[in-house]
């Protein structure tokens, strides 16, 4: 078993004497109360000595440490300090955090330009999510001059390791043309493989296309399919159209029922177009039925 007391021991002694991973350690066990009882400004204390000294875990933990008030006032600036610091030394999960800051603006830290900067240095290095959100930098303008085809470019890359984001981004774009000729077999392609990995929006997307029929054979089974994936997580317009469907019978049983329990949430979900749908398809119904599908409905999101 690990000595946590004789290692707080030696880390002790080694860290006042300057040595920077003693001191990254012992800052460590302070954080996670291993061998000592938890104590964040201890952390911080010992943190800074390594940090200062170049150490990057020790800097990133300061980082996420002034990000989220830990031991200290809470600080972005000082956050983003140090995760820029061990961002430089390559520290991923800095990088990411840094992204985000930039991204988000947490604290008045908003900046497009320095988030681009960041994400095409991850984003050349291959790592997914960074390609991603390049994209959408490009794909929207923001710290970049809009630019489609370097969306598509970094959507592909990022589609093509499974990001499923990327995927249904990527489908947009074929169906859109943006960047690229317009290819709605491109389009389906991206958005299948997204929808098979859960993406709510390319769930809804395929519904569409397979409930219109335009781009693709239209398939009421293959929209029911897809609206009923999109809709059980949540997507209030999926909810909707698959109220249509159990209220016309398309690909499905006709049924008043599920149609009024569809329309009930996708309503109470915001869907104003449901709520009148389902004032129409009440006029069908009888009480007892009426009764039954709002009892489905609570049922469904209880």
């Amino acid at each position: 078993t690990q000595d946590y007391k004789q290692a707080i021991k030696w880390y002790t002694l080694a860290a006042e004497q300057g040595n920077a991973k003693a001191q990254f350690n012992l800052g460590y066990m302070y954080n996670n109360g291993q061998g000592v009882t938890q104590d964040y400004k201890q952390a911080i204390k010992w943190y800074t000595l390594a940090a200062e000294q170049g150490n990057a875990k020790a800097q990133f933990n300061l980082g996420y440490m002034y990000n989220n008030g830990q031991g200290v006032t809470q600080d972005y600036k000082q956050a983003i300090k140090w995760y820029t610091l061990a961002a430089e030394q390559g520290i991923a999960s800095a990088q990411f955090k840094l992204i985000m800051m930039y991204v988000v603006g947490q604290g008045g830290t908003q900046d497009y330009k320095q988030a681009f900067k960041w994400l095409t240095l991850v984003a050349e290095e291959g790592v997914a999510y960074a390609q991603f959100g390049l994209g959408l930098m490009y794909s929207e303008g923001e710290g970049v001059i809009q630019d489609y085809k370097q969306a598509v470019k970094w959507f592909k890359l990022a589609a093509e390791q499974d990001y499923k984001d990327a995927q249904e981004q990527l489908g947009v774009m074929y169906y859109n043309g943006q960047g690229v000729n317009q290819d709605y077999k491109q389009a389906v392609k991206w958005f299948t493989l997204a929808a098979k990995q859960g993406h709510t929006k390319a769930q809804y997307n395929l519904g569409v296309m397979y409930s219109d029929g335009e781009v693709v054979i239209q398939d009421y089974k293959q929209a029911v399919k897809w609206y009923t994936l999109a809709a059980e997580q949540d997507d209030a317009d999926a909810q909707g159209n698959l109220g249509v469907m159990y209220g016309n019978g398309q690909g499905v049983s006709q049924d008043n029922v599920y149609a009024h329990m569809w329309f009930n949430i996708a309503a109470s979900n915001g869907n104003s177009d449901a709520l009148n749908n389902r004032d129409l398809v009440v006029k069908e119904m009888t009480k007892e039925q009426i009764t039954e599908a709002q009892k489905l409905a609570r049922e469904c999101v209880a």
